[in-house]
């Protein structure tokens, strides 16, 4: 399951970087236009392509009513500290995904960079390295080490920063923190999935679906604020965002886990003999 989550979040991420690149390729062939109509042109070769294999009938199964199951998302979150963590965790690191690949393209297609729609989408195909890079992740959290790969992942998200912050004086420097943004960025998201789903293997759909809802809050939010902080204060200000609600997203996972592990060190298990060590994860 957990190599599943891993490809298929991995694609997710990849696509949308993948996307950038293409679609600043069609803009300078094209014109805007051919952006839209492609993507609609694809659409429709995805929807002929789902129609051929996906079942014509569907099994049915004794499923409660989907009211029922939206509700049950919710009490998911209030059963489940591990769900609501992970939860704010993907919130806050697609925040500051949001905030790099949204404004990125204002100080890069303006002068003195002056970089063409291919040259702005380039940086995707970097991006792309970063997200591959973080496929073991999953593996690791499986093996119990899910808090010590979100914790250094963090880290790296905040020191990532720190060279994209040198955007005009070199775009190396940029590309190399494109990489380690995506790399951490990636590899937190698909440890959160591998831990959330080992609570519940029950209700891994729901637990998905409301981990989700908080992805696309901190996708949309970050988006929306780094271009209000880009007219404000410009590119440091926009850096300085992102090192912001990176610094939040390690300061918060810091917390949690000592107080997760607080709980845990006075809660016993059920071996007999045991005296509560907590696991590493």
């Amino acid at each position: 399951m957990t190599t599943v989550v891993g490809t298929v979040t991995s694609g997710v991420v990849i696509g949308i970087l993948l996307a950038r690149f293409v679609s600043g390729l069609l803009a300078d062939l094209g014109g805007w236009r051919s952006v839209y109509l492609t993507s609609a042109g694809l659409t429709l070769v995805m929807a002929a392509l789902l129609y051929r294999v996906l079942p014509r009938h569907e099994r049915r199964s004794a499923a409660p009513p989907y009211p029922e199951l939206v509700r049950s998302v919710f009490v998911l979150f209030r059963e489940e500290p591990l769900l609501r963590v992970r939860a704010v965790l993907a919130l806050l690191i697609f925040a500051t995904f949001s905030v790099l690949w949204t404004s990125m393209v204002l100080p890069l297609s303006a002068p003195p960079i002056s970089l063409s729609h291919t040259g702005v989408g380039l940086f995707g195909l970097a991006g792309v390295a970063g997200a591959i890079g973080a496929g073991r992740a999953g593996r690791l959290a499986d093996r119990g080490w899910g808090q010590w790969t979100t914790g250094a992942a963090l880290a790296l998200m905040l020191v990532a920063r720190l060279p994209i912050a040198f955007t005009h004086s070199s775009l190396w420097a940029l590309a190399v923190g494109v990489v380690l943004l995506d790399l951490a960025i990636q590899a937190v998201h698909v440890t959160n999935q591998s831990m959330i789903l080992a609570v519940r293997p029950d209700a891994r759909s729901r637990l998905v679906g409301g981990y989700m809802v908080f992805y696309s809050i901190g996708s949309a939010s970050g988006s929306i604020t780094s271009t209000l902080v880009y007219a404000w204060a410009g590119w440091p200000g926009v850096c300085a965002l992102g090192a912001a609600i990176s610094a939040s997203a390690l300061l918060f996972w810091a917390t949690t886990r000592r107080n997760w592990r607080h709980t845990h060190l006075r809660t016993p298990t059920r071996r007999s003999g045991s005296r509560g060590r907590c696991p590493r994860r």
